[in-house]
């Protein structure tokens, strides 16, 4: 498997992410005041492609709110905007914005509505662009500081009980049992691929980008481990058990053996039926497709099966640094967050785990 002797070098799928991303960046880099590429190019060491895009859109709304709401700017162009307007603004113009951002139209007259955790990632975009040029001193004050953030609020984390992933393997491999015609053909068809790539992310925990990065000289069988491009661009390998490495094989040995891929997505591990690498967006459909015939109550999407993972290796082990290190956290801060619910309960069980006198 994986002799690409006689294919043209093709680019991996993480650098032809970041040569998109770049190239996407820099279209929309081009519909900012032009003071706001000395912040991107500053922040480019630190953070990640697809942060920057992000950001990018979000200072972009935060300019066209001023145009729209700010008379002092409604008949600014873009390209008018300076380091001194950014001066100009007070407190009450930055909670004005955070007060706007919770339901407004965009460019294309689509109305956009912002949850805390949409409304909080763009505030703290314009924060760190205002720290810049403040901590530059290319600015004599900075607004932002002075403005609450929005407050997040925890929500209970959805994962599928060991029942549930039990089920929702076998809808996969059996669910097309009773189907007849044109739609047990496709089902039939994409079987393989689909339990293969619910198996790898059950049963390591990566992320669904992760996953549709895989090219197949990344599986190492006689290692029983995938290396995989984390976030930030660190190569790592992860190991699989026995279920994954059956269900990665069924798959190559049959389905992806018997696929001739269209040039270009020679390497790829999983590929679509139309013959291309498969996307993170074709992924999260496939999730949600099989998820709500076994848990219809439940919103299942790739990073629900990430939390499902973790949440068993830690009930197995009681490590968080192994949790961490295995899901790719660069924080066990951040591991923590997710887990703490477990913590709880291991606290509870402490409380009568020592016995002071025997009755």
């Amino acid at each position: 498997m994986g002799n690409t002797d006689n294919y043209p070098e093709t680019k991996t799928y993480h650098e032809q992410k970041y040569i998109d991303n770049t190239l996407r960046l820099r279209a929309v880099l081009k519909t900012l005041p032009p003071f706001a590429r000395d912040y991107f190019r500053a922040v480019e060491p630190t953070t990640s492609a697809r942060t920057r895009i992000s950001y990018a859109y979000d200072i972009r709304v935060f300019f066209h709110f001023l145009i729209e709401n700010n008379p002092l700017y409604k008949d600014y162009t873009m390209d008018r905007f300076t380091l001194s307007d950014l001066e100009k603004l007070e407190p009450v113009d930055i909670e004005e914005y955070q007060e706007y951002l919770k339901v407004y139209e965009n460019e294309d007259n689509k109305q956009i509505t912002n949850t805390e955790k949409g409304l909080a990632r763009k505030m703290s975009a314009l924060r760190s662009f205002y720290g810049y040029f403040y901590k530059r001193q290319a600015i004599a004050k900075n607004p932002t500081l002075l403005v609450d953030m929005p407050k997040l609020h925890e929500k209970a984390i959805i994962r599928l009980d060991a029942d549930e992933v039990a089920k929702l393997l076998d809808y996969v491999d059996h669910g097309g049992d009773d189907l007849t015609g044109q739609r047990k053909a496709y089902f039939e068809k994409t079987k393989n691929r689909d339990l293969a790539i619910l198996t790898l992310l059950l049963g390591t925990g990566i992320r669904v980008s992760e996953c549709v990065g895989l090219d197949i000289q990344d599986v190492d069988f006689k290692n029983n481990g995938i290396k995989v491009t984390r976030k930030g661009g660190n190569e790592m390998v992860v190991y699989f058990g026995e279920e994954v490495e059956n269900a990665l094989k069924s798959y190559l040995y049959t389905t992806r053996k018997n696929t001739i891929p269209l040039p270009g997505h020679e390497n790829a591990l999983f590929l679509s039926t139309q013959r291309r690498r498969m996307g993170v967006q074709a992924v999260e459909n496939m999730v949600r497709k099989y998820a709500r015939e076994v848990t219809p109550n439940k919103k299942i999407t790739p990073h629900k099966l990430r939390s499902t993972y973790g949440t068993a290796l830690y009930k197995e082990t009681g490590d968080i640094y192994l949790v961490a290190d295995v899901l790719g956290h660069k924080d066990v801060n951040t591991t923590k967050k997710h887990y703490a619910a477990i913590d709880e309960n291991r606290r509870r069980q402490a409380a009568g785990a020592v016995k002071l006198r025997e009755v």
